[in-house]
């Protein structure tokens, strides 16, 4: 017998022990079933769940636990990322807070009371930390509900994962698409490493446009710069104006002297700068700006780093401002140009600044010796398998941005100077050569050959970028470099679902060395979904105070809720999917709704027989209700397959608070709480029949309640869990039953909308006039006469010549069904009512579209903001539309 109140927490808490401890999960590589392989995105190792984790694990969770009924051996793998530089910067804060640093050089003057870790113990103490916290994420996994098979789970630096991540860079190296170069990164001067693009958050800054004067050599003329950086003066090697503009062409192949410096820096003609920009003159510094870098290599410029990796002024600065920091620099640097008479004006300037999103200070653009992939080599490959169709995109136009980001590649900087990853398998000799091996003894064999004696060999400091073993993921999870049963099974494995946000740093990565290793896409398909942001379309952050805690999401509503409103919010079109709680509340009413109707059912005797076939009903009621399911199971299957995910959850919503609990439940209410006989047996089998068949619908997208619903209701103790049972196969519909129950539901529905819009009150009994209603219909309204009058809230169903006046009318077929409403309402009132908000609703239409038809409204405003204003629009529209429909009925 099913409690009285659903309670998610009590059931979550108890099933999914049962489920992991049986074995459900387990993929079974031995298995004739066909494969359906899904690799889940690691999250960090000591990270926490968040609603990207929270969206994504869901969405592939439907889709596995749908392919596992399906008949597929399912393997959804399991695992988390090391996560270099965010584990490292979670150890280093832990251990600040004991009074414990790092023995990092150039830093040992200011950790002098502190304790000083070398390399060795600091690692010792990050596997120490990821023991302590690296389950927490895969805890909180479970609670969603992920069905992934743990026994397989992996880490990015285990053994066999750190043998992949060896021989693919060493396989790499000796095919010449690894190399060491001298280029601009990203970098942090907090961590003191390299970033990749993803981790640098660009922030909006109020700072000031500082306009200087330099010196044209041999005149007393000058031509003006403006900056937002006057500390990168100091490494400028030129000054670039465009080459139409007629306010500096003069200027263009003669020389500036450099303020401060006294360098000759030329002046060039570059159609970067922008004569509409600040002075239209714009300094040129390669060493310390991208854009800059591109220019002076188109010129053949000097490139001359100003900044050690602290940010502050090295040898390369006069000496006056050598070792200072970049931001006092600055001040002083203005300074001394006012005091020369070389600050022309300054003038307030908001710009974004790219900020590390872990050290949190500004990035430096610095140049510095890396490793590199020669990611435009590995690209080619990728990019034919998304030409020829070897791998799908949905929605499509992933395809488009993956050709955007691949065909414009720049070379990958794979290598941070971090003490946390995989150790970069270089060595040095004495005359710094180096040897890339498997290991230390392979190193020093070739070091031996090569000077013909043994040499202290020095191993490279740095470790490997995160993205570099992730990019492995596909294949070093199944078992490679050894040829084992799970990688021949489940490589390639059937669909990747991970964020538009890493579409470029981990899917193109992953198909690079995919396609290079395996020779195969590593995917069929990429289901790329849309951003969780708050209500109003803002990214969540902790500095807005917007951020949702799916936990506690789980903890208030259940798991299911937060699930089933993941999947109704995945549109594959959607950029942003904006969440409330009240959603989420929602979808616990709706699984509460459901527990309630299946209550209600088994209170009123409703019990699968022995050997019942739905072929064989004989109500039209009964007959509906098995073609809506047939219906509902085949669009859910459908959408599922065509990663519609969201438009399955609103057809289970529909099918079960819509048709099985507002419309099945109701009419034949008076049939299963009415005498014995024929019919009702009939329709309690039905109403046990259809709940079994939505548990198993149900399932996928909110495996829990309908877990235990199959348990109580007495399923599992003669089939098995439910997480074990096939997809069913659609009932047979009737047509004629259809075409009936279908009247009859537009009718009472058409009867209910209208009674609400015009706001007759809902215990007015009114009589219902029926003009022109054939023999067919006559004959419904007989059959179907108390259904009508109970549900529709009519005293009595009459036929008449012609509708009376002051009614409200409603056409259904060739029929018109009039309501007498012009002594429960003022008609004339009602009427001024509806036109006045039907007014309203159309200004409101068209001042919005005055302001989307702005294109400089839709280009500056944030996208969030355009968003709600076509969101207001539609919603407009359509109440505008129902509201017109009312109207007519009540002036018909």
């Amino acid at each position: 017998m099913l409690d009285k109140t659903y309670d998610p927490q009590e059931i979550e808490a108890r099933r999914y022990p049962e489920w992991e401890q049986s074995g459900a999960f387990k993929a079974h590589p031995d298995s004739a079933k066909p494969p359906y392989c899904i690799v889940i995105p690691p999250p960090n190792v000591t990270g926490s769940l968040h609603m990207g984790h929270a969206l994504d694990n869901t969405l592939q969770d439907i889709l596995i636990r749908w392919r596992r009924m399906k008949g597929d051996d399912v393997l959804w793998q399991p695992g988390t990322d090391h996560a270099g530089i965010a584990t490292q910067m979670v150890v280093v804060r832990n251990l600040e807070a004991e009074g414990i640093g790092l023995a990092v050089e150039g830093t040992a003057k200011n950790d002098a009371n502190k304790k000083l870790l070398n390399r060795e113990e600091f690692l010792a103490k990050v596997w120490e930390w990821k023991a302590y916290s690296g389950g927490t994420i895969t805890s909180q996994l479970r609670r969603l509900g992920a069905s992934c098979d743990w026994s397989r789970e992996r880490f990015t630096m285990d053994e066999g994962l750190s043998k992949a991540v060896l021989k693919v860079f060493v396989e790499l190296y000796r095919q010449g698409l690894i190399y060491k170069d001298n280029r601009l990164v990203n970098w942090d001067p907090k961590m003191l490493t390299a970033i990749s693009d993803l981790e640098v958050e660009s922030r909006e800054v109020r700072g000031s446009l500082w306009y200087f004067k330099y010196p044209i050599e041999g005149s007393d003329e000058h031509i003006v710069v403006a900056t937002s950086r006057p500390e990168t003066m100091l490494g400028d090697t030129a000054v670039a104006a465009h080459p139409d503009d007629p306010k500096w062409k003069h200027l263009i192949g003669k020389h500036a002297i450099l303020p401060l410096v006294g360098r000759r820096i030329p002046i060039v003609a570059d159609e970067y700068s922008d004569p509409q920009k600040g002075s239209g003159a714009v300094k040129i510094t390669p060493a310390h700006d991208f854009n800059d870098f591109e220019v002076g290599k188109r010129h053949k410029l000097e490139a001359i780093s100003i900044f050690d990796r602290f940010a502050r002024l090295n040898e390369n600065a006069p000496e006056e401002y050598r070792g200072m920091d970049r931001f006092d620099a600055r001040k002083k640097i203005v300074a001394d140009m006012e005091a020369a008479g070389l600050l022309d004006k300054i003038e307030p300037h908001t710009h974004s600044v790219p900020y590390g999103d872990r050290g949190g200070v500004p990035v430096e653009p610095l140049l510095t010796e890396q490793w590199y992939a020669d990611a435009k080599k590995l690209a080619e490959a990728p990019i034919a398998a998304a030409r020829d169709g070897s791998v799908r995109f949905v929605p499509e136009r992933g395809r488009d941005e993956f050709f955007r980001w691949m065909e414009n590649i720049e070379p990958w900087c794979i290598s941070r100077q971090l003490w946390w990853g995989h150790q970069i398998p270089a060595w040095y000799g004495p005359d710094k050569k180096v040897f890339v091996a498997l290991s230390e003894g392979e190193a020093k064999e070739e070091a031996r050959k090569h000077y013909g004696k043994d040499v202290p060999l020095e191993r490279d400091p740095d470790v490997l970028d995160t993205w570099f073993s992730s990019a492995l993921w596909p294949f070093s999870t199944l078992g490679w470099p050894d040829e084992t049963p799970a990688l021949a099974k489940y490589y390639p494995t059937s669909v990747l679902v991970t964020g538009w946000d890493i579409l470029f740093f981990w899917v193109a990565r992953m198909m690079m060395m995919g396609m290079h290793f395996m020779t195969e896409v590593p995917f069929r398909t990429v289901y790329l979904h849309g951003l969780v942001t708050d209500e109003k379309g803002q990214k969540m952050s902790k500095s807005k105070g917007n951020v949702i805690d799916p936990l506690e999401l789980i903890d208030k509503y259940g798991a299911d809720a937060l699930r089933f409103t993941m999947a109704s919010l995945a549109a594959a079109s959607a950029g942003r999917l904006r969440l409330t709680p009240a959603r989420v509340e929602g979808s616990r009413n709706f699984a509460t709704k459901l527990w309630n109707a299946t209550r209600f059912a088994e209170m009123n005797g409703a019990a699968l027989p022995e050997g019942f076939d739905p072929a064989g009903v004989k109500l039209t009621v009964n007959k509906w209700m098995l073609g809506e399911l047939a219906r509902a199971n085949q669009a859910i299957d459908r959408a599922i397959e065509e990663f519609r995910l969201n438009e399955a959850a609103t057809t289970l919503y529909e099918f079960i608070w819509g048709i099985v609990c507002d419309w099945y439940v109701e009419l034949t209410k008076p049939i299963v709480q009415g005498a014995d006989g024929p019919e009702k047996d009939e329709t309690r089998a039905v109403t046990a029949f259809v709940l079994r068949e939505t548990v198993k619908l149900l399932h996928p997208v909110m495996p829990f309640i309908t877990e235990e619903l199959w348990d109580k209701l007495g399923h599992r103790a003669t089939h098995g869990a439910l997480i074990g049972q096939p997809w069913p196969a659609p009932a047979a519909t009737d047509a004629a039953a259809d075409a009936e129950m279908g009247w009859l539901v537009k009718l009472i529905s058409d009867i209910r909308s209208a009674r609400a819009e015009l706001n007759v009150p809902a215990g007015a009994k009114l009589k219902l006039l029926v003009v022109g209603a054939d023999d067919t219909t006559q004959k419904r309204l007989e059959t179907h006469r108390a259904a009508i009058e109970r549900l529709a809230r009519v005293e009595g169903v009459e036929t008449a010549a012609a509708p009376p006046k002051a009614a409200l009318q409603i056409v259904v077929g060739e029929a018109t069904y009039a309501l007498p409403v012009g002594e429960v309402i003022d008609l004339k009132a009602e009427g001024a009512r509806l036109q006045k908000e039907i007014k309203r609703l159309g200004d409101e239409v068209v001042k919005i579209d005055a302001k989307l038809g702005n294109a400089a409204f839709v280009a500056k405003a944030p996208e969030e903001v355009v968003e709600e204003q076509r969101e207001r629009r539609a919603q407009a529209e359509q109440t505008r539309a129902r509201l017109s429909t009312a109207l007519e009925r009540l002036s018909a």
